[in-house]
């Protein structure tokens, strides 16, 4: 298995940020413990992907934390990212794998215990399992049940996040889940300080273990 941590699974959101802005947010919630990182960019051109990424992967690097990237397997490789998340209309896992290699991680979304299991059986390292809550990261919002979560953790021997409007004050109802980490955006990104908001979700968390 990869040596990486899902404890506090950090997906940025540079909306309404300036890149420096958003690059010194990205730093304090790294110094706030995040296990991981994940740049999630929907609306860049490749080029200006990569040029983000690029200087994402300088910060992630200083503090020895994996760099995801969202969907973008092109990306991933041009800056040899620790890793992709692929969606489930992403690039399907397998083929992920065939070009990423054994040593990238490779994270997939699901929300059904089948989609858990395709992914799992095709190589992935990680799962995203959600929303939990509404979220306002994304428009399509489809909530995950914390009954299929615990049977998602359940069925497959990988880590599973939890992911969707998740904070230190709403997370008491995963205690009992079985799961590895959280997945956190708005909660650490929005924050007045991303430092103190990454520490107490993690103390949190590591609270309900």
């Amino acid at each position: 298995m990869k040596n990486f941590d899902t404890t506090l699974y950090f997906i940025t959101d540079s909306t309404g940020f300036s890149e420096e802005e958003f690059l010194y947010r990205a730093e304090q919630a790294l110094k706030g413990g995040v296990t991981l990182v994940q740049l999630r960019e929907k609306n860049r051109t490749t080029r200006e992907y990569i040029d983000l990424a690029e200087k994402l992967h300088v910060l992630t690097k200083k503090y020895n934390i994996p760099l995801i990237i969202d969907d973008r397997i092109d990306v991933a490789m041009a800056v040899d990212a620790e890793g992709v998340h692929l969606g489930q209309s992403d690039m399907p896992v397998d083929i992920a794998r065939r070009i990423l290699g054994e040593d990238k991680i490779i994270g997939a979304t699901a929300k059904t215990v089948p989609q858990a299991l395709e992914a799992y059986n095709n190589g992935a390292d990680n799962l995203g399992v959600g929303a939990i809550y509404p979220t306002t990261t994304k428009v399509k919002t489809v909530l995950t049940s914390l009954d299929t979560l615990k049977e998602i953790a359940k069925a497959v021997p990988i880590p599973v996040n939890a992911i969707g409007g998740l904070n230190k004050d709403n997370m008491d109802v995963l205690e009992d889940t079985g799961i590895a980490g959280v997945c956190v955006v708005s909660a650490i990104m929005k924050a007045d300080s991303p430092q103190k908001a990454a520490e107490e979700i993690k103390a949190k968390f590591l609270s309900l273990k």
